[in-house]
């Protein structure tokens, strides 16, 4: 784990909204009016978001760069089904991270 990379039990359901927020802020770019009028826990990837299989690649890769191999985010969409993914939401998500950051014996 590089110095950017949080201890796994520093890792709260909130802080990690926040960061996924950031992310999505940078996805986003100057498409994200929508990010812009407000992320909630609610607030799906497709159908709120209008992110693309693309933008969920360059997610992953944000996810990539600050959890390293503690977050696959491929490898959790890949067990997921396709109307799973249409309806992700960023709670979803969160939750998943902080399950993966979680020590061990607290899974």
């Amino acid at each position: 784990m590089n110095s950017s990379q949080a201890a796994p039990t520093a890792a709260t359901p909130e802080a990690v909204f926040e960061e996924i927020t950031g992310m999505l802020h940078a996805v986003l770019g100057e498409y994200g009016g929508v990010v812009n009028a407000g992320i909630t826990m609610d607030t799906r990837f497709h159908d709120d978001l209008d992110l693309e299989s693309i933008d969920l690649v360059t997610l992953g890769g944000h996810l990539q760069a600050r959890y390293g191999e503690l977050v696959n985010f491929a490898e959790y969409l890949a067990g997921l089904g396709l109307e799973e993914i249409i309806g992700l939401t960023v709670g979803q998500l969160v939750e998943h991270i902080t399950g993966c950051l979680r020590a061990p014996g607290e899974r």
